[in-house]
């Protein structure tokens, strides 16, 4: 598809640039409606994104874009963190996030289970170790799990 294609092409131009920012590129979005396109760039480090370093990411993206103009279209980039109930896409993000709560739902069931809540305990290479409620344990290969988000706390 055209979008796949152009999203593969921003996020090869626009990446060394965050990069350098001492930033790490999340994701990207996008979308295209009545001949315009909405461009999402997510953005993330250690510690947690600020507006500053939203409005930094927008203005180097919006100058290398407008240089490389890689979307045949007028767009609106928008420039945020990845939130605070962020989804967890990897074996990196369940490591950065260890000890954080998760919402976590399987392709399989887990003994008649699809659905779970709990903290990562530990995050291997191929595998989560997820602690849930009454003091029981779970075990969730990457290749098993459907979707997976930051459960929020407070």
């Amino acid at each position: 598809m055209e979008l796949d294609r152009i999203r593969e092409k921003v996020r090869g131009i626009i990446g060394p640039v965050i990069n350098a920012l001492d930033l790490e590129l999340d994701n990207i979005e996008l979308s295209q409606m009545r001949g315009k396109a909405l461009l999402r760039v997510f953005i993330d480090k250690e510690g947690g994104v600020t507006i500053d370093d939203c409005e930094r990411v927008s203005r180097e993206v919006e100058a290398i874009l407008d240089v490389e103009d890689p979307i045949p279209c007028s767009y609106v980039l928008e420039v945020s963190s990845p939130g605070l109930d962020r989804p967890l896409k990897g074996a990196g993000d369940f490591k950065r996030f260890e000890g954080k709560n998760v919402r976590v739902v399987t392709l399989e069931p887990i003994d008649n289970q699809s659905f779970f809540i709990g903290k990562i305990a530990a995050a291997g290479e191929s595998k989560i170790e997820l602690l849930l409620p009454q003091d029981r344990q779970v075990t969730i290969a990457y290749k098993n799990i459907s979707k997976a988000r930051l459960e929020v706390e407070v």
